[in-house]
């Protein structure tokens, strides 16, 4: 089973980043290229421990859902998410954050699997991998741009 860790630092303080990170509107804004909306759930502002969001977007041209519910939310420094209906076999999305003397390090722990196996497997290493972190990579990119910036401040009013 896959698992993608990525490490992104932020110069801003380690609350706005978190704040940020379970914000639903910022999700909207960094999956912009999928269409990517809340359709269930929570649909605007932060969400919080044992809520849940359905997600509708467009991947590889077909239109799905999947709705995951946060199962860990200890502010400022750890929320987790976790798949309860979707396309995945089940993936666990863990935000880790420390502050570091220029702001905030936020470590993602990302870890999934197709279903299918042992085809779902094959399509995880050779393909869903690389795509599931550009994803999580651009999502990151728009948290840390926003949250060095006067732009958070439209997410966390």
């Amino acid at each position: 089973m896959p698992v993608i860790n990525l490490e992104t630092k932020i110069n801003a303080p380690i609350e706005r980043v978190f704040d940020l990170a379970r914000s639903i509107d910022l999700h909207q804004r960094s999956m912009d290229h999928t269409g990517e909306r809340a359709v269930g759930g929570v649909t605007s502002g932060l969400i919080d421990v044992g809520q849940t969001v359905t997600w509708e977007a467009v991947h590889f041209g077909i239109r799905q859902r999947l709705t995951s519910k946060i199962t860990v939310c200890e502010r400022p420094t750890h929320l987790q998410d976790a798949m309860v209906k979707g396309a995945f076999e089940h993936f666990t999305h863990d935000h880790y954050l420390s502050e570091i003397e220029t702001g905030t390090v936020m470590i993602d722990r990302f870890e999934f699997a197709s279903p299918f196996w042992p085809l779902g497997a094959i399509v995880d290493v050779l393909f869903l991998a690389k795509y599931m972190t550009g994803l999580l990579e651009k999502r990151n990119d728009v948290i840390k741009r926003a949250a060095e910036s006067d732009d958070w401040r439209q997410f966390l009013s």
